[in-house]
């Protein structure tokens, strides 16, 4: 049997890649937790990114979409949560450009190699003798602290580190990221992070990168809000010792498989991390006009306030799906379209199984819940991901800043 590229790739433990370091500290941006950390390579790193389309761009967001877009080179990347720096005007890029200053006069390296990236309230200034001390302690370690330093209202640390086979040296390719609330990417309200050790070309990173984040984070919701300040940033600095990766090389499909792989995951790790969720929500879309009619209706319904909340409460009121395919623009077959919940059909040619509620309700009650629709009018699909809607997420965003 002939081998894929998804079989030469090994998800492994936690580990940086050749080359990377990080470290974490508590500089008393928040109570009682490390809030501040970064990442560093002993090179300078190919570097791309993705931004926030929020008109209100954050000042470490577009100071970081700047550094990249000079040279696709990044050497490290410095990081709080606890303060958004976000709509703080003139003092708040000041505030970002010494921050970026600082991390670069520790590490000794140009300014130009540093990104920044923030999190937390926003309207609030930074309190730059926080961030100065924050940084003075700081170390080129190998821990995996800074992973819990970026959270926010996340409950746990979201990571993966997948290893894979290129020019016969192993690669291996780590990410983490934040992202809890506000949660309606295009590119939108979390913080990512990759670091791999492979070798690729700063403009073919970003092409990798833009495309991915389109099938992964950008197909993923929360509460339909999008944020000021988030973005997802990724080095490569060759440490591992391959020729640089082009789209024609031999090994590239595995490289893009286990890239995509990372992103997946971390995407589907927020969606089901939404603020108070007890459910993660896959949608699973085929049938369609186009890809993106099918991605379309696919985040229209996992992102439905209706559909959420029949999920959280474990009502198969399926019409809630229908109307949330029926409000998009999508060519649907309307006398044609199925939908199933885990394997249960509950509509076939627009119109109810008739399927008993009490199997509707006891699938309900999974931890991971996916809806399967057929538009029957095209050969495209699409996948989002999600979360239930709670009343602990009114409860968390209520007190916020308390």
């Amino acid at each position: 049997m002939q081998m894929t590229s998804e079989d030469l790739i090994e998800v492994s433990t936690f580990t940086w890649p050749k080359g990377f370091y990080a470290d974490s500290t508590h500089a008393g941006l928040k109570q009682d937790s490390d809030d501040m950390g970064w990442i560093y390579s002993e090179a300078p790193a190919d570097a791309a990114g993705v931004y926030t389309t929020n008109q209100f761009q954050a000042a470490p967001t577009k100071l970081t979409k700047q550094t990249i877009n000079l040279a696709h080179q990044l050497q490290a990347v410095v990081m709080n949560s606890g303060n958004a720096n976000s709509c703080n005007g003139n003092q708040g890029e000041g505030d970002a450009l010494m921050m970026q200053k600082m991390t670069a006069d520790r590490l000794q390296i140009q300014p130009e190699l540093v990104g920044i990236a923030s999190t937390g309230v926003i309207g609030e200034p930074l309190p730059m003798a926080k961030i100065k001390d924050g940084i003075s302690h700081l170390k080129l370690t190998k821990n995996s602290g800074l992973t819990k330093a970026i959270l926010t209202t996340d409950t746990h640390a979201k990571t993966i580190t997948v290893k894979c086979m290129v020019d016969g040296h192993e690669v291996t390719t780590t990410g983490f990221c934040k992202g809890s609330g506000m949660i309606h990417p295009n590119m939108a309200t979390m913080l990512g992070f990759v670091t791999t050790d492979a070798a690729i070309e700063g403009n073919h990173l970003q092409e990798l990168l833009s495309s991915t984040v389109d099938e992964t984070f950008n197909q993923i919701t929360v509460d339909g809000d999008t944020s000021t300040n988030d973005m997802v940033v990724v080095m490569a600095n060759g440490a591992a010792g391959n020729q640089p990766l082009q789209e024609d090389s031999q090994d590239y499909p595995t490289f893009v498989m286990a890239f995509k792989k990372v992103l997946a995951h971390l995407a589907q790790e927020i969606a089901g991390d939404g603020e108070g969720a007890s459910k993660l929500v896959e949608v699973n879309v085929t049938g369609a006009d186009s890809h993106l009619e099918g991605q379309q209706v696919a985040k229209a319904i996992v992102g439905s306030n209706l559909v959420k909340a029949m999920i959280f409460g474990k009502d198969g009121n399926w019409g809630r799906i229908m109307q949330a395919i029926g409000q998009t623009t999508a060519h649907v077959d309307v006398n044609g379209v199925s939908v199933s919940i885990n394997g249960l059909q509950l509509v076939k040619n627009s119109l109810g199984t008739g399927i008993d509620d009490d199997k509707v309700t006891k699938t309900l009650e999974q931890k991971k819940v996916t809806i399967d629709v057929d538009l029957n009018v095209g050969e495209f699909s699409g996948t989002a991901w999600g979360c239930d809607l709670t009343y602990k997420y009114v409860q968390i965003n209520a007190s916020y800043r308390s």
